[in-house]
C-alpha cells in the first residue's frame, strides 16, 4: 500500500475506534515503525484531520465517543504532585471526563496535552506511567498552577465538581 493508502487506512482505523489506539499497536498493523506513525499523523492534523494524542494512545473525536449535550468546562487547579489521584479522582467519580491540561509557560506561551481520562483505569495508567517514566507534571513550570478541559453531563454535576474541588483546596480562584 502507498503512502496515501496508508494515511486513509490510519484515519478509518482511528475514526472507527471506540478507544485510543498506541501508535505500537497502529505500526504493527500498518507493517511499519512507530516513527512513520508519529510522522503520518502529523500530516493528517496538517491536513485538518483532528487526532488526539492521549496518555493511551491515538484518537479521532467521533459521533459515538461525544455527547452534544454534555458541558464542556474549563476549571482551574492548583496541588501539589501528591494530590494529582485526588484531583483526578474527584473529576470522574462525578461523572466528567477530564479532556486536556494546559499550562502557561513563561518562554513558550500556553502549553495543552490531551488526557482523555475517563475511568479509575485511566487514572491508575496515568499515574503509573508518571512514576515510572522520570517525568513531572507539565505544572511543575507553574508551581501547581494549571488548567483543565472537562467535559460533564450537565451544570449540577460541573458545579459539584467544583464544590468538592474546593473544598480539597485543589480548585485555584
Amino acid at each position: 500500500m502507498n503512502t496515501n493508502e496508508r494515511r486513509e487506512v490510519l484515519r478509518k482505523k482511528l475514526s472507527e475506534s471506540k478507544s485510543p489506539i498506541t501508535g505500537t499497536a497502529l505500526a504493527q498493523l500498518l507493517g511499519v515503525s512507530r516513527q512513520v506513525i508519529v510522522g503520518d499523523i502529523g500530516i493528517l492534523r496538517a491536513m485538518g484531520t483532528e487526532v488526539y494524542a492521549t496518555p493511551q494512545g491515538y484518537l479521532i473525536p467521533n459521533e459515538k465517543r461525544t455527547n452534544h449535550e454534555s458541558v464542556i468546562a474549563t476549571i482551574a487547579c492548583c496541588h501539589e504532585k501528591k494530590d494529582t489521584a485526588m484531583e483526578l479522582e474527584i473529576v470522574i467519580d462525578n461523572g466528567g471526563k477530564i479532556r486536556d491540561i494546559i499550562v502557561e509557560h513563561p518562554l513558550y506561551g500556553e502549553i495543552r496535552a490531551d488526557l482523555m481520562i475517563s475511568s479509575r483505569r485511566e487514572i491508575s495508567s496515568f499515574l503509573e506511567r508518571l512514576e515510572n517514566c522520570g517525568a513531572g507534571l507539565l505544572s511543575i513550570v507553574t508551581d501547581g498552577v494549571h488548567l483543565h478541559t472537562i467535559e460533564v453531563p450537565n451544570t449540577e454535576i460541573l458545579k459539584e465538581i467544583e464544590k468538592e474541588l474546593m473544598k480539597k483546596n485543589i480548585l485555584h480562584k
